[in-house]
């Protein structure tokens, strides 16, 4: 790196960050309307489907946020650890206990649970042992609940290959990190009181960031801490959107606008914009996955007084999950055998069953082709 200043930590202090206030009331009243709506919307909802939407938005929470950093956690794994949790129904989901996916769960629902304790050094610390519970990262073992150390060179965001690297972002050095992370925790008790919360959400971000105290996991934590921003906003523990979902969608364009604003000269109003636009875009997405938590609700309703077996529920609970039509080829008896566990012809009678129920209906063809969908008939109002 040149002597030249070159990363926003060097020019000024973190605590002196700005914006432009009259750029951001347009976008930001549009944010607020979009959130109002979607929090009554839910709020005329029974508690069973609250309940429902809040597991939904929390599994893809978590696997969304490990995703834009390239790690793919089990669904199934983070499904069974979010259930577990929250108090649902487990009887049709596979019993898996996997650290990771149960890491990243228990980040975020201590975020938002706990939205009114105090944010520490120790809780912090605490969430970084759960992302990294073997103390490895990859192949790599790391430095786990504690502040980075720099023993290995300078905390460098790179990309390219060996020998042709590319350096994005270079963090303050490991002797600043008790210093600038005091000065972040002074500031966010500060600023609840201060600061709107949607704008204080998109600032905690971009602080945490820019410092990257640890080894590895910053970005993970960086969303956590912006969940528990939101969740302070709305003074509810409750998430019915998923902020990681839209910036996995858009995860050129944010690491692009961070690398800038972290080159700038402390305006942060480029960075507040794009994630006011990203918030409004996860509660606009956020209505095609409650719609699919309404219909899965409505289909056992209507199903009430239908004796449905183990196995047949764990199988329609599936098809439910993938909504109409996201069930590639349909179900068949190959897939209903493997799904649970039985043989070619008892998963032909017990899809014959379904049908009969009017809960399936063929598809079309036949023979070793043979699919079934859920009755449409069963997500009418």
């Amino acid at each position: 790196m040149t002597q030249d200043a070159l990363y926003i930590w060097q020019k000024k202090s973190l605590s002196n960050l700005y914006w432009d206030n009259a750029s951001l009331m347009k976008p930001l009243g549009d944010c607020r309307f979009q959130q109002g709506s979607l929090l009554a919307q839910m709020r005329e909802l029974g508690l069973e489907v609250r309940q429902q939407a809040r597991a939904e938005v929390l599994i893809e929470e978590a696997l969304k946020t490990s995703e834009i950093e390239g790690e793919r956690l089990d669904p199934k794994a983070v499904r069974s650890s979010v259930a577990r949790r929250l108090g649902l129904p487990t009887a049709d989901l596979p019993d898996v206990n996997n650290q990771h996916a149960d890491g990243v769960v228990e980040i975020l629902l201590d975020a938002t649970q706990g939205f009114d304790e105090e944010l520490t050094v120790e809780r912090l610390y605490g969430w970084h042992a759960a992302l990294f519970p073997t103390g490895y990262s990859g192949l790599h073992k790391i430095l786990v609940a504690a502040w980075r150390n720099d023993c290995e060179g300078p905390m460098r965001i790179v990309s390219g290959p060996i020998g042709r690297e590319k350096i994005h972002y270079e963090a303050p050095p490991a002797d600043r990190l008790d210093k600038e992370m005091n000065l972040f925790f002074r500031w966010w008790d500060n600023s609840r009181r201060d600061v709107d919360g949607l704008l204080r959400a998109a600032v905690s971000h971009l602080r945490f960031v820019a410092v990257h105290p640890f080894e590895d996991g910053n970005g993970r934590i960086a969303r956590t801490l912006t969940d528990m921003a939101l969740a302070q906003d709305e003074a509810l523990a409750t998430r019915y959107y998923s902020p990681s979902s839209q910036i996995m969608v858009d995860r050129e364009s944010y690491y692009s606008v961070l690398e800038r604003t972290n080159k700038g000269d402390g305006d942060l109003t480029e960075w507040i914009l794009w994630f006011l636009d990203c918030m409004s875009r996860a509660i606009q997405s956020s209505n095609d996955l409650l719609a699919n938590v309404m219909q899965k609700s409505r289909f056992w309703q209507r199903h009430v007084q239908v004796e449905f077996s183990e196995r047949q529920r764990k199988v329609v609970n599936r098809l439910l999950d993938a909504g109409p039509g996201g069930f590639e080829g349909g179900m068949t008896n190959r897939k209903y055998a493997s799904m649970t566990h039985v043989s070619r012809a008892t998963a032909q009678r017990e899809l014959a069953a379904l049908v009969e129920k009017d809960v399936l209906r063929s598809n079309s063809g036949g023979g070793r082709s043979a699919s079934y969908s859920l009755c449409r008939e069963n997500f009418e109002e």
